[in-house]
């Protein structure tokens, strides 16, 4: 499993020894297992000699679960049997020891740790989308506008916006139902369409949740309080607010805001060069013309090494075309996600 990660990591277009820094490796330890299993690392031969013993190990264990410590963690159990001249661990040992028979679990009032959001694939256009709101300075201190904001994933092309003076499920309905509209002129069914959200109210509240139910589209949410599972709306924000052109004084009104966000939005879309989708426009990538584009690098490249062999230490730039585009991959994609990212 890991040479085949690290192998597909390559290919993409990553090096090496990045690939094989995301899991923990050198490249020399890669080698070494050529041939072999997943993992090549036999562990020591020998117990060690500081090994707890059965008996000591059955007695952590009962102290653990003892009805006077049962209710307390190994930061709170080791220091009072210190108090009464008792020494039977180290915190490390007793956490260790309580993974291993399957008894530590979260215990108390507080919320456990949420789950990872599901992960969703995209490999072309209209699959998987991702939206948020983001405030939008104006002119008088402490007002906001909010701006609404769609993004295909796979093309990061902006497939719709709107601003407001507030947020509302109801505004974000209707954006949602005008884009549904808008596709199905051009022949898209959206049926089946996943739309990541955080876990705002406009996002989660029922007028939303019953049109996308209503329209075929399958809703997704990131964890409470966890900015990096909707990493490209928020990427897109922050290109949208560090360009050179954005009023740094605010906007007077709600169309001004919508005057400077439509120019915003046919340069992103038709001009500007995504590093994450190979330098093409996200236009282009969401019309399919990226191929043809990244083509025409490849032969531009080529043509110039057939004239000057002598500059080229390597074989030119490829000029990859990322096929596939995962939203909250799962560890086990990590490296193949990076490199990817990076073709």
């Amino acid at each position: 499993m890991i040479h085949q990660l690290v192998d597909e990591a390559v290919a993409a277009g990553a090096r090496r020894h990045r690939a094989c820094q995301l899991l923990g490796l050198s490249v020399r330890t890669l080698e070494r297992w050529a041939g072999g299993g997943d993992d090549g690392r036999n562990g020591p031969k020998h117990a060690p000699a500081n090994r707890l013993t059965d008996a000591e190990r059955r007695r952590v264990i009962a102290v653990a679960t003892s009805a006077e410590f049962r209710d307390a963690s190994p930061k709170q159990i080791v220091p009072r049997l210190a108090d009464r001249g008792v020494y039977l661990a180290s915190e490390s040992t007793f956490y260790r020891v309580l993974r291993e028979e399957n008894l530590q679990h979260h215990r108390g009032r507080s919320r456990p740790p949420s789950p990872r959001p599901h992960e969703h694939v995209a490999t072309g256009p209209w699959q998987l989308a991702s939206w948020d709101i983001t405030y939008l300075r104006s002119q008088v201190r402490g007002q906001f506008f909010h701006l609404y904001l769609v993004e295909d994933v796979w093309s990061r092309k902006i497939l719709g916006w709107a601003v407001h003076e507030r947020e509302c499920s109801l505004l974000a309905a209707d954006l949602v139902r005008r884009i549904h509209e808008d596709a199905l002129v051009d022949g898209v069914d959206l049926t089946g369409w996943v739309l990541h959200a955080d876990n705002g109210g406009p996002m989660k509240g029922a007028t939303m949740l019953a049109t996308m139910q209503r329209l075929g589209v399958v809703s997704s949410f990131s964890r409470p309080r966890v900015s990096d599972d909707n990493p490209y709306s928020e990427a897109l924000f922050k290109t949208l607010k560090y360009c050179p052109e954005y009023p740094t004084n605010g906007f007077a009104t709600v169309d001004a805001a919508c005057t400077w966000v439509t120019r915003f939005v046919a340069w992103y879309n038709g001009e500007h060069l995504h590093s994450g989708i190979g330098f093409v426009t996200p236009g282009a990538r969401h019309a399919g013309d990226d191929r043809r584009i990244l083509a025409a690098r490849r032969a531009t490249y080529q043509r110039a090494q057939r004239r000057h062999p002598e500059r080229w230490a390597r074989a030119p730039r490829p000029w990859l075309r990322p096929d596939t585009v995962i939203l909250n991959p799962e560890v086990g994609c990590a490296v193949a996600e990076t490199a990817r990212r990076a073709a």
